[in-house]
């Protein structure tokens, strides 16, 4: 039975631009909150107490003033660099981003003023390194377990879509790509993610990273292969790969090309990952049968046995991988 999922149509940037117009640790979380009542202690470890909590209050009102100079774009550039410097050091930064006035919208604007640049590829490194900053602002958001769910009714993750659609192997893009991936990367890596899962196969994700998974960096191709990994285990995700030979065949197609290239560059991270989705794969009954024929060679000899040695769990996983394709799995 058809499931209740369906790719969107191929993506657009025209149309896609034409639409939009504008648009983690132990801090405290309000320097407004009430003190804890203090434990016993001897006068200096009490001194050293008061001073380590005015160094947080101190930092944490600094984290607020940035927020609040995102609003001007004259000091918007400077806050950015700083507050995506801070944003591991402040773990509710997600709440006050999404909670304050006009703040999210500020930094879709800051992705939309790109757009512009993309195609024909015109994108600066001043220009990229701006973009990336309010990324790296909006990951911390997607990261969040309070805002991750907002952050996906909001449908934000498609305004990335434009940068994971480029092509150029310049720098400033290929960073732009790599922080888009990072984004969505910090949604499918929490453990309840299934409605996570669900809106990206309501959109173009697949067809996106597998691209970026044959031609892209190798660090770019073992983030977009991990969003598919992540994908492809969770149930749903794996029905919905398997349904159509179409989109087994498109997923396939791309990861024995990676095993190809792997044989030469001999990527160990990558190579993880790959065996990995192929295992996955293995475990639908459709798929399965597949593979018996399409297997690439590579994972079933002892060509990579250098690479995986004393990585014993990919070893098991490859294992696994041959007795679940093997006549005796049946």
């Amino acid at each position: 039975m058809a499931l209740p999922i369906s790719p969107r149509p191929t993506y657009n940037l025209q149309s896609h631009y034409q639409q939009l117009n504008h648009l983690n640790n132990n801090m405290n979380r309000s320097i407004y909150a009430p003190s804890p009542p203090l434990p016993s202690s001897t006068p200096g470890q009490y001194a050293l107490m008061q001073q380590h909590t005015h160094v947080n209050a101190h930092e944490e009102a600094k984290i607020y003033a940035l927020v609040i100079d995102l609003m001007d774009p004259g000091s918007r550039e400077s806050a950015l660099l700083e507050l995506s410097k801070k944003r591991e050091q402040y773990e509710d930064l997600a709440l006050v981003l999404w909670h304050s006035f006009g703040i999210m919208a500020a930094l879709l604007q800051e992705i939309v003023a790109v757009y512009p640049l993309l195609s024909p590829p015109a994108l600066t490194a001043h220009a990229s390194n701006r973009v990336c900053n309010a990324l790296a602002l909006l990951q911390c958001v997607a990261s969040h377990p309070e805002t991750r769910q907002l952050f996906l009714n909001a449908h934000i993750p498609l305004f990335l879509y434009p940068f994971l659609n480029t092509t150029s192997k310049t720098r400033p893009f290929e960073y732009l790509r790599l922080t888009s991936l990072g984004v969505i990367g910090a949604l499918v890596k929490q453990n309840d993610n299934s409605s996570v899962i669900h809106f990206l196969l309501s959109t173009e994700i697949i067809p996106l990273c597998l691209r970026i998974m044959e031609t892209g960096s190798e660090l770019s191709k073992t983030v977009a292969i991990f969003i598919v990994q992540k994908i492809l285990l969770d149930d749903t995700g794996l029905t919905y790969i398997c349904h159509t030979y179409e989109r087994f065949y498109a997923v396939g197609t791309v990861l024995n090309n990676m095993v190809s290239q792997l044989v030469e560059t001999q990527a160990v991270r990558l190579l993880k990952h790959v065996v990995r989705c192929y295992l996955r794969l293995s475990d639908n009954l459709r798929a399965r049968e597949a593979l018996r024929a399409c297997l690439p060679e590579p994972l079933r000899n002892q060509t990579f046995a250098n690479l995986l040695k004393g990585d014993m769990v990919t070893k098991r996983c490859l294992s696994t991988l041959l007795m679940n394709l093997s006549d005796r799995a049946d």
